[in-house]
């Protein structure tokens, strides 16, 4: 400071000082703490007393030192005065001031010594420092206290010596100082000075309070390590009683109530000091041992005496109580006066005594621990438990309990053992000695008196460890303790009455059956404790389990609850739930055995709260629990609670103006009962609770539910909790704080989980109400309405303080000008921010008028003062040469105009478009040319740009393309002819680069340059579906952007990362990958070189801060892969990127893999897909669509699809582990249904893998059975009601989108994939995968017949194309699963009848689509942009898409049941004799292979008891003639056409699907007809039958399929679609003429012929 001249001054303020003995400085080795010690023992061995008076002597030495400057000098003798503080001392404070808490400047401090009314204020921040640097003096001494003989602290040894120096007159120089604080006169304005003000008297008095407090702190700790003698006692005794313990202060009329605590204090202390002075621990020990004698008071008699008729006048105030108690106990065992008679003695003792419980001690004690405990040193109060914790134990082991106050003996008694250290040596404690002794009371009279132990139980849970010792204690009560008034007419006693025995077993809960009940059995025995004609009070010998009890007492509760008889339920249920809350509390594990209680809250509550007369406190108590729940359960409690009525709730949709809003049980509870009495612990309960819900970051429909509830809060109670009716001080603050706490939770709620609805969301409601609350005493947040911005006030009251200079342009000068310009910006972002916030505002600023004769549509007009004619005069360009238009103006006239687009003001934007010039002159930034970027010295000059990009953007995005203005379409082909996009796309690039390459030194216009390049991508973003509107169409300038963006990209993720680089690489990152997708044909060939070189540079760079950005690179190379798999490139970057990609699949998949454990030890277990918790946070390793770990193994199946011969991946997969972890995943999510996207992914890669020999070796290798067999389980559930269970599981879903269904047809698939390339290798395995998944396999065959979504009927097609694969091995599959077989069999043919019959009734099925599956017939996709206006014509037209997309619908489930049917037909085949072999092997055993189909030609039904028949296979080819022929129609209506719904290909696809469907049922046909010919079996009339049928039903089929192959036919698709399987019949898909097909027809005539002989 350059007020000190003597640079080598040095003085150690005492706050610096306390600073380094707690360890919290630089100074931290135990020889620097030594010499601190030794250098300041002097300061604290005088305590205060190192502060002196004034002087003259000390004055005349401030004025003649030279190292101080003369200011500082002055301004020293001022605080002299002000404080009565030696000069010198004062000096030395002000300077400790300066250096420690004086935050202004040299320059500064020059001013406010100079000017008076700053001195003023600097002078009283300088006199609450010298107050702290007294008390923080008082504080060195107390820590030394507290540590010095601590073990375990690191300065133990320097606290002791230091204390052993001060022992010797410590005590009698701080009790001095006491005497001389008690009795100082309060200082006026005449002897200290003008400053010293009521408010300064007040302040002084508070701190001569607290220091008083401070130095009887630190006398009980001294006394709590070193004896008193009896002649101190006596003095501090006649010490206290003259000051009346406190409460006679010199200055007593100064006390407030903000001092009542510490005044309460001092007395607290008071007595405590006497009660250690008297070594009550000691004595009790002397007593235990009969050695009285050594204690020291035995040899005092005239100490004792002048004590005895001191203490006689004791007994006027409560703290008198515990001193009276203590000297009754020392009295009492030492007896040390023998000029006293006995009886005298006995009779003084029981005075004092007397006196004693009339004061109410223990009462008094458990208050006094109380307030000791909420503030101030926690070894004080812990002391001072210990020191009446002594005190109880020797009363109660002295006295009969009976004869004491029990009721506040046991409140005394929770007090002192809720000290975590006392409760552990209380339960070392035998229960026959001390405070056990109440405990065991307490159990004997349990749970009659249900309270009492349940009070000292509740106090006694300080850890996890006592948990369990109070569970188990409560579990197995032995001892059942019931009143009654007269004997009941079931017991059997002795003669004596003193042993009852119970004849018959009894239920000691009057509740319904099959709830819970505690039973009482025959013949349990009965201590009658106390009997007589006034009742009997029996002890029954009955183990049972408290908690049982308690859920009995609460079912009671509710019983009674609107009865007379709640308040005594209610108070045994009380203690109950303050119990519960405490174990929770304490330890979480034990809350799922407190299930039945915690589970019943909710009930309490809601009934509790309906009552006339709720009892607040058990309410209290309920909430309170609640509150703990909520921390680790928030969304349980929260979907409980919502249902009580107990919370506030809305009756419509809220705003944040809170209409429609109730106030629930709680708001009435809080008007009607908790105001009028000023008690609060249901609203303080009450706000705990929602700061616990909102910080357990529920869903957003939940956050929505707890909008009222904030609303409450916000609304009425934060504007008026300090007007309420208080009965306890300090309860307002903590009200306070407790708002002020949940406001600060809402406003750290992640803002991801917002949603855009009109539902305001918490954080937008807190900063509102909250806002409007502390502003409202200005008069402009008044007219605020609508939706509140805090930018708007802020604004406006910038706006009108600078306005007030420009009322003289002469006072201004030169400067008139920019101020002008400022203003003019000031009003353009106040005119911004009203755009979005104020719309009644805003209006009256663009002062629009509707234009004369308009009819129907309204076209408005500029008005006369309408702010909108300077805003268009401000970027009109050919203004620009009469005035120079600052570029700061400019920008602000153009961020006016962009929030007009952004908040859609239709009426504004009307008539700017219709404005002559209005687009030419907003374009003509973009073609202006900018200086580099590295030469930039106007960045508002790029949000100029950035802003016009923005508008032109909106405007294309928002108007129907042959709407644009053609000023509009004009400038776009201008831009384009111009190669502004070449330019544009350049300069944004460079922008990237100055970024990357300044990235250490740092930009000053960062936001701007982001703020472009955001606003360019946007701009291009819109060309990819707008590419004709803005005429950007030419693929060399797609090509010239694109790799712009590539450069762009690669400059920013390839330097050294920092925040700048990683924003613009990650947006950069983004364009490219929507490029990547939408210009297919204008990107590079050689696109895969820089993006391996990015995402190398990625994967090294940080991993925390490149999450998003390395997903987004991964996507781009899938991208590219999928392009250059099209066009069939080779890929030279193969190997590497196979091993980065690899290595961050193994590296995801393990962090995967501990997430997953982790969340299932601790149970924060991720919700279900199907729960509302869709806001949640997700982390790094959490499972999500678009996580690294997903794209990295999407981009490694896309990698390994092209490396088809497998000679990179092999290698790459020996190097690195992939499989084992991923297929250590993939089973740890399985088991756990979790990481569904992760799984997903997982298995595409190892299907990809399955389809090569050297994959599927490589994956079968890998143990993917075990890994995926079992645990598949898990994914879905087999119940009994068998089809009802599949409809619940497969209606809900999309067909794509991402569920646990999707993974069970994947894995089908995958053992389908597996099987086929494998063959017998794999046989075993796909057993074993049949066998556990059996039940799931046939209730989907079977699940057809009621479920068509397209979800079912795709799990059934895999289901089905994997049993085709295993129907090959029938031998091995009939050998290990026979049962198996024939149940698939049986299903099959069913569910081929069931496919034919829905194919045949194409009514019925559309009829079934819409009743049972709505989700199979999606609504009409309409385009979100480019919609016009609508009109009455367009109805019909969207009558037409409606019906179009439901073809297309019905049209999709066809095709599905057709693939099924297909593959149904050809698994068929495998369980049905070979055409060839049964024709011609007369020998053939016929019982190898079952019948299928029975002997009938009935048209297939829907009636699952119909079995299928040779009719459901005529029915079959029937319908696939149909369809093909339908398929070929050409007249019908374009609605109905098949070929107006589909493509050419897909047509043709589905003809030789038809094909290849009626081949496999001809050849099912005629081998299934073969086998009944020659079975013996069969009747001969029935086989005539047989023939007969056949005979006629296949000529006719066969001249339909002659016509239809007369007219050209599809090929079959058995040698692509499905697999070819055998080459039993003459497979006719091989070519496409008619010729091709002749040997079915042959083959079919060649039947028929058979069965007419």
């Amino acid at each position: 400071m350059y007020l000190l001249k003597d640079t080598h001054y040095f003085h150690r303020s005492s706050r610096e000082l306390w600073t380094i003995l707690l360890g919290r400085s630089a100074l931290r080795e135990q020889a620097q703490i030594e010499a601190e010690l030794d250098r300041h023992w002097d300061r604290l061995h005088q305590g205060l007393s190192y502060y002196k008076p004034p002087s003259a002597s000390s004055a005349g030495k401030v004025k003649e030192n030279k190292a101080v400057a003369q200011p500082l000098k002055d301004f020293g003798l001022r605080i002299s005065k002000l404080l009565a503080l030696d000069e010198q001392q004062s000096v030395q404070i002000l300077q400790c001031y300066l250096q420690e808490d004086y935050r202004g400047t040299r320059n500064s401090l020059k001013v406010v010594l100079k000017d008076e009314r700053q001195s003023q204020a600097l002078l009283l921040k300088v006199a609450g420092y010298y107050y702290e640097e007294r008390m923080c003096l008082l504080r060195c001494v107390l820590l030394l206290l507290t540590y010095f003989q601590d073990e375990r602290h690191p300065y133990r040894a320097e606290y002791s010596n230091c204390v052993n120096k001060l022992e010797k007159d410590l005590v009698s120089r701080y009790q001095l100082q006491f005497e001389n604080l008690f009795k100082a006169e309060a200082p006026t304005w005449e002897t200290h000075g003008n400053l010293m003000t009521e408010r300064q008297v007040s302040l002084w008095f508070l701190q001569c309070l607290r220091e008083q407090s401070l130095l009887l702190e630190i006398i009980f700790l001294y006394y709590a390590y070193f004896e008193m003698s009896p002649s101190d006692l006596l003095s501090f005794t006649k010490m206290f009683k003259e000051e009346g313990f406190g409460l006679r202060q010199t200055n007593r009329h100064l006390v407030d109530k903000s001092m009542d605590s510490l005044v309460d204090r001092i007395g607290y202390l008071s007595s405590l000091i006497l009660v250690e002075g008297m070594d009550i621990d000691f004595l009790h020990k002397c007593a235990l041992e009969d050695c009285t004698l050594q204690h020291q008071f035995s040899n005092a008699p005239d100490v004792i005496k002048e004590m005895d008729q001191l203490l006689l006048t004791f007994g006027d105030i409560p703290h008198h109580g515990p001193v009276l108690l203590a000297w009754v106990l020392l009295r009492h065992t030492l007896r040390p006066d023998e000029s006293l008679q006995p009886d005298e003695s006995i009779h003084m003792i029981g005075k004092i005594g007397n006196t004693a419980l009339q004061l109410g001690v223990f009462k008094y004690i458990s208050t006094m621990l109380k307030g000791l405990g909420v503030s101030g040193n926690n070894c004080t109060a812990s002391t001072a438990k210990m020191c009446i914790y002594g005190l109880l134990s020797f009363v109660i082991t002295s006295f009969e309990e009976e004869s004491l106050q029990c009721s506040h003996l046991i409140d005394a008694a929770c007090e002192v053992l809720s000290a975590p250290s006392l409760a552990e040596v209380f339960w070392e404690m035998k229960p026959n000695m001390g405070l056990g002794m109440i405990l065991d009371s307490a159990v004997g009279m349990f749970p009659h008196k249900i309270g009492p132990l349940l009070q000292l139980l509740t106090a006694l849970l300080s850890n996890k460890s006592t948990v369990t010792k109070v569970y188990n204690v409560l579990d197995k009560m032995s001892y059942y303790t019931q009143v009654y008034k007269h004997k009941p007419n079931d017991i059997i006693s002795k003669d004596d009455e003193t042993l009852w025995r119970r004849q018959t077993p009894k239920l000691l809960y009057p509740l319904g059956s099959g709830q819970t009940n505690l039973w009482m059995p025959q013949g349990v025995l009965g201590q009658v404790m106390i009997g007589g004609d006034q009742g009997y009070v029996v002890r029954w010998e009955h183990s049972y389990s408290s908690w049982t009890l308690f859920t009995c007492e609460v079912e009671m509760l509710l019983h009674v609850v609107s009865t007379a008889d709640v308040i005594a339920h209610c108070a045994r249920v009380k203690p109950i739930l303050d119990l519960v809350h405490k174990i929770i509390s304490t330890d979480w594990t034990v809350s799922d055995c407190l299930l039945p209680l915690t589970s019943r809250i909710y009930m309490l509550l809601q009934r509790l709260t309906s009552v006339i007369n709720p009892p607040v406190d058990v309410i209290a108590s309920c909430v309170n629990c609640l509150s703990v729940l909520a921390a680790r359960m928030p969304g349980k409690v929260w979907s409980s609670l919502h249902h009580t009525g107990f919370l506030p709730f809305a009756s419509s949709p809220l705003t944040s103006i809170a209409e429609g809003m109730k106030a629930g049980n709680y708001g009435t509870l809080l008007v009607q009962i908790e105001q009028p009495k000023g008690e609060y612990a249901v609203t303080i309960a009450f706000l705990r609770l929602i700061t616990t819900l909102v910080k357990g970051q529920l869903g957003s429909t939940q956050n929505k539910g707890l909008i009222p509830c904030v609303l409450l809060v916000l609304k009425e109670m934060l504007p008026t909790y300090h007007k309420w009716r208080y009965n306890t001080y300090g309860v307002r603050e903590r009200i306070g704080c407790l708002i002020l706490e949940l406001i600060h939770a809402i406003l750290n709620l992640s803002p991801e989980g917002e949603d855009q609805a009109s539902t305001p969301s918490l954080q937008s409601l807190c900063i509102y109400n909250a806002t409007i609350c502390i502003l409202s005493s200005l008069v402009l947040a008044k007219y605020i309405y609508h939706k509140h911005d805090p930018a708007l006030p802020r604004l406006a009251i910038q706006l009108l303080k600078r306005w007030r200079p420009c009322r003289s342009n002469a006072c201004l000068g030169s400067d008139a000008a920019p101020i002008r310009d400022a203003i003019k910006v000031m009003i353009l972002e106040f005119l911004t921010v009203a755009v979005e916030t104020q719309p009644g505002l805003i209006e009256l600023f663009l002062n629009l008028e509707v234009k004369d004769g308009t009819e129907g549509l309204k076209e408005f007009l500029l008005g006369e003062w309408s702010c909108l004619h300077v805003v268009l005069e401000l970027i009109d360009s050919k203004q620009q040469g009469k005035y120079w238009c600052p570029p700061l103006l400019h920008r602000a006239a153009l961020a006016f105009l962009l929030a007009l687009w952004q908040d859609r003001r239709d009426s504004a934007i009307s008539v700017l478009r219709a404005k002559e010039r209005f687009w030419e002159n907003l374009t003509t930034p973009l073609f202006g040319t900018l200086t580099p970027p590295s030469d930039t010295t106007e960045p508002c000059v790029l949000e100029t740009c950035a802003f016009v990009m923005k508008i032109i953007g909106l405007e294309i995005y928002y108007v129907v393309r042959g709407s644009l203005e053609p000023s509009l379409k004009d400038g776009l082909q201008k831009f384009s002819n111009a190669r502004r996009y070449e330019y544009w796309s350049q300069y944004v690039k460079s922008l990237v680069c100055h970024v990357a390459e300044m990235e250490e030194e740092g930009i000053s216009s960062f936001p701007e340059t982001q703020m472009l390049i955001s606003a360019w991508r946007m701009l291009l973003i819109l060309s990819t579906s707008h590419s004709d509107v803005m005429q950007l169409t030419e693929d060399s300038t797609k090509l010239k952007l694109f790799m712009d963006v590539l450069d762009g990209t690669k400059a920013a993720l390839t330097t050294p990362m920092s925040v700048s680089c990683l924003r613009l690489g990650s947006m950069m990152a983004t364009l490219l990958l929507i490029l990547l997708k939408q210009w297919r044909r204008s990107t590079a060939p050689d696109i895969l070189s820089p993006l391996s070189l990015i995402l190398e540079s990625v994967l090294q760079a940080d991993q925390q801060m490149m999450e998003r950005t390395k997903a987004k690179i991964f996507s781009a190379l899938i991208s590219v892969l999928q392009i250059q798999g099209l066009n069939g490139g080779d890929i030279s970057q193969l190997p590497q990127l196979l091993l980065s990609v690899c290595e961050t699949v193994k590296d995801e998949a393990l962090a995967l893999i501990d997430n997953t454990r982790h969340m299932s030890q601790t149970g924060d277990a991720v919700e279900d897909e199907d729960s509302m918790e869709t806001d949640s946070f997700r982390g790094p390793q959490k499972d999500q669509r678009d996580g690294v770990g997903v794209l990295a193994l999407h981009l490694a199946k896309e990698l390994c699809r092209s490396d088809e011969d497998g000679e990179h991946w092999v290698s790459v997969m020996r190097q690195i582990p992939v499989l084992p972890s991923v297929l250590s995943a993939i089973e740890l999510s399985l088991r756990s249904k979790h990481n569904l996207y992760f799984t997903e992914a997982a298995l595409h890669l190892l299907l990809t893998l399955a389809r090569t020999p050297q994959g599927a070796d490589a994956v079968a290798g890998a143990g993917v059975i075990q890994t995926i067999c079992l645990p598949l389980l898990s994914v879905y559930e087999v119940t009994s009601n068998g089809a009802s269970q599949v409809i619940a599981f497969f209606s809900r879903k999309s067909q794509d989108s991402a569920c646990w269904p999707g993974v069970y047809r994947l894995c089908m698939s995958l053992m389908e994939s597996l099987l086929k390339t494998l063959r017998y290798n794999f046989i075993n395995d796909a057993l074993d995968f049949v066998g556990v998944h059996q039940e799931r396999i046939l209730q989907c065959l079977n699940a057809v017949r009621t479920v068509q979504s397209l979800a079912c009927l795709d799990e059934a097609d895999h289901t089905v194309g994997f049993l085709l694969q295993l129907s090959s091995f029938c031998k091995e599959w009939q050998f290990h699963l026979p049962k198996l077989l024939r149940d698939v069999q049986v299903n099959l043919c069913y569910l081929c009848q069931t496919c034919t019959y829905l194919l045949h009734s194409k009514k019925m099925l559309h009829h079934y689509l819409q009743a049972k599956n709505g989700d199979a017939l999606p609504p009409v996709p309409l385009a979100r942009t480019q919609r016009a206006p609508q009109t009455p014509s367009k109805e019909a037209a969207g009558g037409g898409e409606r019906e179009e997309a439901e073809q297309k619908a019905l049209l999709a489930v066809q095709c599905s049941l057709l693939k099924i049917l297909s593959k149904t037909l050809a698994t068929l085949q495998h369980f049905t004799p070979d055409c060839c072999q049964i024709l011609l092997d007369q020998s053939m055993d016929l019982a190898e292979y079952r019948t299928l189909f029975v002997l009938s030609f009935t048209t297939p039904a829907f009636d699952p008891e119909v079995a299928p028949s040779f009719g459901t296979l005529l029915a079959t080819i029937n319908v696939a003639l149909s369809m093909l022929s339908e398929m070929e129609k050409k007249k019908e209506p374009v609605s109905l056409n098949i070929a107006s719904l589909v493509s050419v290909e897909e047509i043709q696809a589905l003809k030789s699907l038809l094909m290849f469907t009626m081949e496999n049922c001809f050849y099912v046909l005629i081998s299934q007809a073969v086998r009944c010919l020659k079975d013996p079996s069969i009747l001969p009339r029935d086989k005539q039958r047989l023939k007969q049928e056949l005979s006629s039903e296949l000529s006719t089929l066969l001249s339909s399929l002659s016509r239809h192959f007369r007219r050209g036919s599809p090929s079959s698709p058995s040698s692509g679609i499905l697999p070819i399987t055998q080459s039993k019949p003459p497979t006719p898909g091989s070519k496409a003429s008619q010729e091709g097909q002749e040997p079915l027809i042959q083959f079919v005539q060649a039947f028929v012929r058979l069965v007419q002989r």
